[in-house]
């Protein structure tokens, strides 16, 4: 045995395994070099392919930018184009002749639809701070303005009346909704033509009836009288003078006038400088005194 097993078999042996060892981590390595190559050429086609979407979204931006400016444009000329054709045919509803024609038609109940939601979402997006507000002169307003002329001109008329005390409650609910969330002072014209509109119903019965059992109406009322447009503020107290003449719906009414209705309000009014309203609101005053007088005595008998 020392004869075989020498120094230079245990020095080979040891040169084996260290070759051994050296081959298995040229392997290892040459391994790792190919899951490196690997890993970059897979780097190399990400960063490609995010450059390429890079490119398509500049592209996409681009054309989007391009799309809104051109979804801008027509906006505004369907805008401006709606506008000029409300104002013609606000000019030609103040003919009794023409309102006829329009209910003989049979789409005036679309037209009201589509007028009443113009209008609440107009006022919806002007009530909304964020929103960049409009102006009295922009095409957006003087559509909404013809619309609601259009719509005042129909009440005017005997048979329109009929027709929006009987088939348009949606409109002239909404109408008394978007006039409550119109802050003093802001489109004065607009409130004036839907309180003409909704003045103009009550001389129906049934749009009377209609307007007068809203729960809104009164909180709606004081709010409206706190308007610095003394044109609003006249609307608004013949919209309540043809509400507390009523024998009918001055009952139903008179616990809340007592309750919440600010008089002291309508008699600053008195004293304003603008005629008829001064006028309006003593006639108003006393109507409202009488009427709540007359149905408290009607009571204690």
């Amino acid at each position: 045995m020392p004869k075989v097993i020498n120094s230079d078999l245990i020095d080979t042996i040891h040169e084996e395994r260290s070759l051994d060892a050296f081959q298995e981590l040229c392997d290892r390595e040459q391994q790792e070099r190919e899951n490196c190559l690997h890993i970059q050429t897979r780097l190399d086609a990400a960063l490609n392919e995010c450059q390429n979407e890079k490119q398509e979204k500049l592209v996409l931006k681009q054309q989007l930018w391009e799309c809104r400016g051109q979804l801008q444009q027509q906006k505004d000329f369907c805008t401006e184009l709606g506008a000029s054709c409300c104002t013609l045919l606000w000019s030609a509803s103040q003919k009794e002749e023409a309102i006829r024609d329009i209910l003989a038609n049979g789409k005036l109940e679309d037209f009201l639809s589509i007028a009443g939601q113009t209008l609440e979402t107009f006022i919806k997006l002007l009530v909304d701070e964020a929103k960049p507000q409009q102006s009295d002169n922009s095409h957006e307003h003087n559509f909404v303005l013809a619309l609601a002329g259009v719509v005042t001109n129909i009440a005017a008329v005997s048979c329109g009346r009929d027709f929006l005390s009987s088939s348009a409650h949606i409109l002239l609910g909404t109408m008394l909704q978007l006039l409550g969330l119109m802050k003093p002072g802001v489109f004065p014209k607009l409130k004036v033509l839907m309180l003409m509109a909704l003045y103009n119903t009550t001389i129906n019965v049934n749009g009377l009836k209609f307007i007068s059992e809203r729960p809104e109406l009164l909180p709606l009322m004081c709010h409206l009288l706190e308007d610095p447009d003394p044109e609003v503020c006249l609307q608004s107290l013949r919209l309540l003078q043809s509400l507390i003449l009523e024998r009918e719906i001055m009952p139903g009414m008179a616990t809340d006038f007592r309750r919440s209705f600010p008089l002291s309000r309508i008699n600053h009014l008195v004293s304003s400088c603008h005629p008829t309203l001064k006028q309006t609101a003593q006639e108003t005053l006393e109507d409202l005194i009488y009427g709540l007088k007359h149905q408290t005595l009607h009571l204690n008998c």
